[in-house]
């Protein structure tokens, strides 16, 4: 794509990571319209050479795709609402944070106004938004993908689609993102029980990256067994995990650290060693997680 026909592209909402998606834009030479309901959030990039628009109607009608990056699909529905009438036409891509539910709710909105529509993640943090391994996935509409593939490139080098239903890369996002919570829990746990003792927390980091390591090195494994239903060769059984519940427990007392956190998992492990499960691989917890606990 030559300088001079690249797609005009506005994007609303100016976070810290909506200004960096527009940043991206801009430096790589898309004509960029940028929208906030606090304006002065749109002047860096009007000093970087992004339009300013006055307000959502003539943002969304400046360019023929259009980047919602608000915090949820609510807001992202209220900020859009006085715009629907500039939305014929045009290519709408959200990447917030929801349900798949709001996904559903988005799109149906979105082309019940006119708009073709994507919906996608940012799997990175701000600072990483137009890098060669940063991770975008988008669903919906694959016209709309293949249109502006070359586009949504500017914003990271891994960038997918994974199907034509709106909602999957909201199901994505939450599934994948419902590691993020616990992993860093871990680390400050970790980290309260090495500073206790005087030591830094950044002792912990390169073991903690190459225990990560290890995990993900594990999961292609742990995946087949939960696609294929077989846990009857476990590499770590229940059992194992189930037995270091009570020195987990201790370990609290001893370190003077609260791992009440951890007790949902300590029962999940507690109902499987019930169910006869304590020889299954640790991948079948996902049966329980399949299904909620019944009430008391």
């Amino acid at each position: 794509m030559s300088e001079d026909n690249r797609t005009p592209v506005t994007v609303l909402g100016l976070g810290s990571m909506g200004r960096a998606l527009a940043e991206a834009f801009v430096r790589a030479g898309h004509p960029t319209t940028v929208w906030n309901r606090s304006a002065a959030k749109a002047a860096p990039l009007a000093a970087l050479g992004a339009s300013p628009a006055r307000d959502v109607r003539a943002a969304v009608a400046a360019s023929p795709l259009v980047i919602a990056c608000l915090t949820t699909y609510d807001a992202t529905l209220e900020a859009l609402a006085p715009a629907a009438a500039a939305l014929p036409g045009r290519d709408l891509v959200t990447l917030n944070s929801g349900t798949p539910a709001g996904a559903r709710r988005m799109a149906a909105w979105a082309t019940g106004h006119g708009a073709r529509f994507l919906d996608g993640a940012v799997k990175n943090v701000p600072a990483a938004v137009g890098r060669p391994d940063t991770l975008l996935y988008y669903s919906g509409d694959r016209a709309v993908f293949d249109d502006h593939e070359a586009t949504l490139r500017v914003l990271g080098g891994d960038t997918a689609h994974l199907g034509a239903e709106p909602d999957l890369a909201a199901l994505y996002e939450v599934a994948v993102g419902g590691t993020l919570l616990p992993a860093l829990l871990g680390f400050f746990q970790g980290a309260a029980m090495v500073t206790a003792r005087g030591l830094a927390a950044s002792t912990l980091v390169p073991y903690t990256v190459k225990w990560l390591e290890m995990i993900g090195s594990v999961l292609p494994d742990l995946a087949e067994e939960i696609d294929t239903g077989d846990y009857s060769e476990p590499a770590s059984s229940i059992g194992i995990f189930h037995a270091a519940v009570a020195e987990e427990r201790g370990l609290g007392e001893e370190a003077g650290v609260d791992v009440s956190w951890q007790e949902p998992m300590f029962s999940l492990l507690d109902r499987a060693v019930a169910e006869g499960r304590a020889e299954h691989s640790v991948s079948a917890l996902v049966e329980l997680l399949r299904r909620r606990p019944q009430p008391a």
